[in-house]
Order: structure tokens, then sequence, then C-alpha cells
């Protein structure tokens, strides 16, 4: 079964950049949609960006748009989050999820359509992204 693992969070101040990385065992994650997701305390999940299988499809939540792009790097077996300009409603922990579903990917990272978790069938154990001065 696939494994999820995210890493490259941590504390950073107001205006600064992190970079969070996607990995995946066992499987290759070129065969699958991958979104990021995202939870505050006492706040619900919320949705940030997704990335077709392909790579040719991408989507991103109003909230972020314009601070976050989406991308993999197939040779590291990665999807990855540049998050930039980073704001204190941005601290949150930062979960990756997966979908293999060929008829599930066809209608999902539609730009403009909704981010959906029920629409992913695999998630990782999530990084803590804190954001302070």
């Amino acid at each position: 079964q696939l494994q999820l693992v995210e890493s490259g969070g941590g504390l950073v101040q107001p205006g600064g950049s992190l970079r969070l990385s996607c990995a995946a065992s066992g499987l290759a994650l070129n065969y699958y949609a991958i979104g990021w997701f995202r939870q505050a305390p006492g706040k619900e999940r919320e949705a940030i960006s997704c990335i077709s299988s392909s790579g040719d499809r991408t989507n991103y939540a109003d909230s972020v748009k314009g601070r976050v792009t989406i991308s993999r790097d197939n040779a590291k077996n990665t999807v990855d989050l540049q998050v930039n300009s980073l704001k204190l409603e941005d601290t949150a922990v930062y979960y990756c999820a997966a979908q293999f579903d060929p008829i599930a990917i066809q209608r999902m990272c539609r730009s403009g359509a909704s981010i959906v978790g029920n629409d992913y069938k695999y998630w990782g154990q999530g990084t803590q992204v804190t954001v302070s001065s």
C-alpha cells in the first residue's frame, strides 16, 4: 500500500518561504493525483492545491493562489509545495494525499474546481508549519 511522508515544515517569520515535500514509499507517485491540505487546531481541514498524475493539470485554492506552486520531481519521487509570502494564518499541519483510481483522477485537479479531501485515498501524517514573528 502507498505510504506518504511530508517534510519541510518548521518555524518561519511572516513574509518568508517554505518548500514542503511529499515523498512516497513503495510506489511511483507519477501514477497518482496528489493534493495538499492543511489543518489548524480547532479548525476544519482546508484544501490548498492539487496536481494531476501527469502534471498537466494543477489547481489552487483562492486563499493561497499567487503564493503557492505545486510541482512534481519524478527523479526524487516527490510532489513539492512551494509557499511564499507566508502569513500568520498559514500556521497549520500540512498534509499530502494521493489517489490512484483512474476514474477518480479523471475529474480531479481541474482548474477552478473544488479540491475535495474525500477524493483522496492515501494520506500522510503531516508536517507542522508555524509562522511567527
